[in-house]
């Protein structure tokens, strides 16, 4: 995308999802949706447990709040942490151009797959991010592992 873009900043907006998810009881990943100049679309947080709905991930969220779009190929989803298979499933599917992850130290979803195919995939590395979801495994591990699918 646009090398003038601050996707630290953008992560920001993602971060204050994830922060929100946390404090409703849910598990602190936030994502948002930007068009190519940066501009905010939508953003939201997983809600898997405060709304008992397993679809509901901050992936998926930002994607419903941010509204149809004509094209998705000049989007740019920043998350807080690396996709899942189900939301990389969302990114590949709708042809988003750009994933923006904080994370992928405490998982990395698909987010290799997608670079196999053609989605450009930036990894932040954001100490903040790591630290938010890894505090959380450490507490709620049986809730984490659902959100994963593992048993």
């Amino acid at each position: 995308m646009s090398e003038s873009l601050d996707y630290f900043s953008m992560l920001k907006q993602a971060i204050e999802e994830a922060r929100q998810g946390l404090t409703e009881g849910g598990i602190p990943i936030g994502a948002a949706l930007f068009d190519r100049d940066g501009n905010l679309l939508g953003r939201g947080h997983n809600r898997r447990v405060q709304d008992g709905d397993p679809s509901v991930h901050a992936e998926t969220d930002a994607f419903r709040k941010s509204g149809r779009q004509r094209s998705y190929r000049d989007k740019i989803m920043v998350t807080t942490l690396a996709p899942c298979w189900y939301c990389s499933g969302l990114v590949y599917q709708f042809k988003i151009g750009t994933v923006v992850a904080g994370e992928s130290v405490n998982f990395s979803g698909g987010a290799g797959w997608l670079r196999q195919n053609g989605v450009e995939v930036i990894d932040l590395n954001s100490k903040e991010c790591i630290q938010l979801l890894a505090d959380y495994i450490a507490t709620h591990p049986a809730i984490w592992n659902e959100d994963i699918g593992e048993e």
